[in-house]
């Protein structure tokens, strides 16, 4: 794939992740409540599951066989999977553990928001590795995917905190998000489909 498309791609899932936290945020604080442990514990789920992502996602790409594009596509879909699944999920689990007591709580919500960031943070990795492939810079591409993956972060944290969630609701603002993640992982998947056809047809 294009570098240019790989970044592109790349803008999408930032834009997707920083939808969800402040959408997530807002519900689980309207769950569990709003202070400063809350806060703290869905600041940390975040940080945690970004970091493990992406010791998972070094760790999956530092095979040159495994194709990173696929793992990255497959990645984005479930990401979006989750998203559209998950206001139900927290308020089920919210529902259920009404007045639970406050390690109860923090272990809830820790829970419920460390598999979808295990899976976000393993995405850099995996199109660094492709950049690095495509062009051998590992400076360049860790740099151009840090650069559009801030910038799609930064738009999305403020569009969603100004506008989205005023127009849409939370519901409608994690489709949205869910949306970003089947466009990026639907378009690399299609592209590396096309490109093994292409491959095997010229042998």
């Amino acid at each position: 794939m294009p570098l240019p498309f790989v970044y592109a791609v790349f803008l999408l899932s930032g834009s997707a992740a920083l939808v969800y936290q402040v959408v997530w945020q807002r519900s689980l604080f309207s769950i569990f409540g709003v202070n400063v442990e809350a806060v703290a514990v869905v600041v940390t789920a975040f940080m945690l599951g970004l970091g493990l992502g992406s010791l998972a996602g070094g760790a999956l790409s530092a095979d040159p066989r495994r194709p990173a594009l696929v793992w990255f596509g497959l990645i984005e879909l479930a990401i979006g999977a989750f998203g559209l699944c998950s206001l139900p999920l927290f308020h089920a689990v919210g529902e259920r553990t009404a007045g639970a007591g406050s390690l109860e709580t923090f272990l809830l919500s820790f829970a419920l928001v460390l598999l979808p960031t295990v899976l976000m943070g393993s995405t850099l990795p995996l199109l660094v590795a492709h950049a690095v492939r495509a062009n051998g810079n590992v400076g360049r591409s860790v740099g151009m995917l840090y650069f559009v993956n801030t910038m799609g972060s930064a738009a999305a944290a403020f569009a969603t905190a100004v506008w989205l969630l005023g127009a849409l609701g939370q519901a409608g603002t994690v489709r949205l998000a869910a949306a970003l993640n089947a466009v990026a992982g639907a378009s690399v998947l299609a592209w590396s489909a096309v490109a093994r056809r292409t491959a095997g047809g010229t042998r």
